[in-house]
């Protein structure tokens, strides 16, 4: 069998066994819950995330950092629609902030100058990062009243809010949570 042959015959399988695989992993689609984590709050406190799933509540992750300008737009952005979305979706939003040692201190400098009504937690050892395998900030990862992890989405744009809100509004359609009573 010829060379040209033999490389044609290899990507053909390599083609179907893909196809398979993917297929294979579509059906067995799981579902992804937070790591038990601990990062700190402003105050030093160390926070376990996965607890942030167990509240009842649609929990919006955003991991930014104060030298990042689109993460702020994101945040700054999403501070304005907070208040509603918390009351037409019983939800609440975490800034994470992946600022090293070095700059984490300008994050509540930042934080008190914008006035965000969010929980505000820093993962200055980027261990939080790690776990859920993101590599670039911003970062945005969605969890539903149940803990799964159902949404995630790398950079922002001016109206990634919005597109963030229908997300949302069709979790909370589907699950609801604790608010509804």
């Amino acid at each position: 069998m010829s060379l040209l042959k033999k490389i044609g015959l290899f990507a053909c399988l390599f083609v179907v066994t893909s196809f398979a695989v993917l297929a294979q992993n579509e059906d067995e689609e799981e579902v992804s819950k937070l790591p038990n984590v601990k990062i700190s709050n402003l105050d030093g406190d160390d926070i376990d995330i996965a607890s942030y799933g167990d509240n009842k509540k649609i929990t919006v992750i955003s991991f930014w950092a104060t030298w990042c300008a689109p993460c702020k737009k994101e945040l700054n952005s999403i501070a304005e629609l907070y208040d509603q979305w918390q009351e037409d979706y019983c939800l609440e939003v975490l800034a994470v902030s992946t600022d090293d040692t070095r700059s984490s201190d300008k994050v509540q400098a930042y934080v008190d100058g914008v006035g965000w009504e969010y929980d505000v937690l820093l993962d200055a050892n980027e261990d939080l990062k790690r776990a859920l395998n993101i590599q670039l900030v911003p970062y945005t990862v969605v969890v539903d009243a149940e803990g799964d992890i159902i949404y995630e989405h790398s950079g922002y744009v001016k109206g990634d809010e919005y597109e963030l809100e229908e997300i949302i509004k069709e979790i909370y359609d589907e699950t609801g949570s604790e608010c509804d009573e």
